[in-house]
């Protein structure tokens, strides 16, 4: 889908508001810890911290990083986290992050590479549009931190196959989480020989840690505060008493609100709060740079009306053929995603959830069915298992705390 400049510039908007908050200005706070191995050994001593040998491997390699660039070292190898959810690969990257005296970016995976699409296309008149592109990155920082690095779009393939390798060249260096090792990463994508070089220049420019241990630490025990809820039918909401306590007086309306260049219909929404309906927000053409816009505006967000999202896999459709921005790709016939009925609302509910959890905004959800049976059956199984583990992290009281 084409966009119109006006279109264009909103997104742009949007992506330099996210630029701005991944220097650490209203996401991250700076915290007090030097390194990221104090910060650590701290959280284990006095904050309860389960003592974790994989975690533990990961804070000597982000140490040994985090020690390399503040010596000046000119060539210093990044750091690949992976592992399954809940393991603390994000934490960790945080404190490496946090007590960073360079200049560092820290991002969500796809907010970079909404920023790198849009670049791209400004610097399109010119011989290396990547290659430019990675220059003004390594004139403005010497880190980039990613959260969630994980490949499913033949578009960000193509690009990320030299974008990786021209970072390392311009001298960026890389920290970043991953649910899976670089190996699998794009592991049944279209054409994935064009993505290829990215994996090897991961392997060759970062140390690749499996942060894998036994312990879901996202399901320790904490103080809970309730977040998701099961509507039986003809029963009234229980989000309709969430929604007044949390606006503490201020002033609400049911007209829709602005989100982009579209309208939004919502149940209610305050200056500061907003209560909409699955079917709006998830099953509408908002995009990932809309739940940004809608984190910078509203402290909690609250979603009703979600249903079962289960239903089985389509059969698979036939694509003959097909071209990228760059060059024409010989394709031939290639079999697209079985998605099932619900999986272009799921994907939306997915990233929605991503930047609720890593901007700290709660998320009320109001559902049909209870949280485990929520997404049981479907194409995007995979990235749903972080959903899930990031949802049930949002039921304790800490979720939101700074």
């Amino acid at each position: 889908m084409r966009h119109s400049h006006a279109e264009r510039g909103n997104d742009q908007a949007c992506l330099d508001r996210q630029w701005k908050s991944a220097r650490g200005i209203g996401i991250l706070p700076r915290m007090t810890f030097d390194s990221p191995l104090s910060a650590w050994q701290y959280a284990v001593e006095h904050k309860g911290f389960i003592q974790d040998e994989a975690q533990e491997h990961a804070v000597w390699a982000l140490q040994k990083c985090h020690e390399a660039l503040h010596a000046g070292v000119r060539s210093v190898n990044g750091v690949y986290l992976w592992g399954p959810v809940g393991r603390g690969k994000t934490w960790l990257m945080d404190q490496f992050y946090q007590s960073l005296r360079v200049p560092a970016r820290r991002q969500h995976f796809h907010h970079f590479m909404g920023w790198v699409h849009q670049r791209s296309f400004q610097l399109s008149g010119i011989a290396d549009p990547l290659r430019a592109l990675a220059r003004e990155l390594a004139a403005d920082v010497r880190v980039l931190c990613f959260d969630e690095l994980f490949v499913n779009d033949i578009g960000d393939a193509i690009i990320l196959g030299r974008l990786f390798q021209v970072m390392f060249d311009e001298g960026v260096v890389v920290v970043c989480t991953s649910n899976l090792p670089p190996d699998e990463l794009y592991a049944d994508g279209f054409n994935r020989d064009r993505f290829t070089p990215a994996i090897a220049a991961i392997k060759a420019h970062m140390q690749v840690v499996a942060v894998n241990g036994a312990e879901d630490h996202r399901l320790h025990p904490g103080t809970i505060e309730q977040r998701y809820f099961v509507r039986t039918a003809d029963s009234p909401s229980a989000l309709r008493a969430v929604f007044e306590g949390l606006i503490a007086g201020e002033r609400s309306s049911e007209d829709p609100v602005a989100v982009g260049h579209r309208m939004l219909n919502v149940v209610k929404a305050s200056e500061s709060i907003l209560w909409c309906r699955y079917h709006d927000l998830c099953e509408q053409p908002f995009a990932a740079m809309d739940f940004i816009a809608l984190c910078d505006r509203y402290r909690a967000i609250l979603l009703s009306e979600v249903p079962n999202l289960s239903a089985q896999k389509r059969e698979g459709r036939i694509a003959r053929g097909t071209e990228d921005g760059a060059e024409r790709v010989v394709a031939g016939d290639r079999e697209l995603p079985q998605l099932s009925v619900h999986d272009d609302g799921v994907r939306r509910f997915i990233a929605l959830v991503d930047e609720c959890y890593d901007r700290k905004v709660p998320l009320y959800v109001e559902a049909s069915v209870p949280m485990h049976a929520l997404y049981t059956e479907g194409y995007l199984q995979f990235p749903f298992r972080r959903t899930l583990s990031r949802l049930q992290e949002m039921q304790l009281q800490r979720f939101a705390e700074v």
